[in-house]
């Protein structure tokens, strides 16, 4: 297909920046997931909502919570539902709309937040920051935006139609 850029390989240098930044991802992850395991018992997915909940400073809908993680629904309330359980974050019916289910953080969720941030943000310093300059942050910061704004503004792959089995 002409002018379909999916079926050309990439070029090496294409491949070097899409691993470099996978690799990235990767290493920074795991390290802000070992501490936030070891510290508070959280998954990265648990500490993203929990923050998410504190910085809207309210309560937010399933759905709200959703379009900001990067995650299944089914695993979305099943991650909901061991916070829930641990006394991190409360559930309920919204009043305006019964379908919509309100979540918001309480005073032991917020406490943990508190005690996690410091070393998470001392590791994102160590592992990220660190080694950019004021420019590097500004580009990369850019960078990014635009990466992810593209990357959002593309359907779902669930919007995709599903092929047909049999008939054949």
């Amino acid at each position: 297909m002409t002018g379909d850029h999916g079926a050309q390989a990439l070029d090496p240098e294409q491949l070097g920046a899409y691993f470099a930044l996978v690799e990235s991802v990767s290493v920074l992850q795991h390290q802000v997931e070992q501490h936030l395991r070891k510290e508070g018992n959280l998954s990265y997915v648990q500490f993203q909502l929990l923050a998410r909940l504190a910085d809207a400073q309210g309560r937010l809908t399933m759905t709200d919570l959703a379009d900001g993680v990067v995650y299944s629904r089914s695993g979305l309330t099943y991650q909901a539902g061991l916070l829930e359980k641990a006394g991190l974050i409360t559930r309920g019916p919204s009043p305006e709309d019964e379908r919509a289910t309100l979540v918001g953080i309480t005073d032991k969720g917020l406490a943990l937040l508190g005690r996690l941030l410091p070393g998470h943000v001392q590791d994102i310093r160590r592992l990220l920051f660190d080694s950019l300059s004021d420019d590097d942050l500004h580009q990369l910061g850019d960078i990014m935006a635009r990466v992810r704004d593209h990357m959002r503004a593309q359907p779902p792959r669930s919007a995709a139609p599903r092929k047909r089995r049999g008939r054949g």
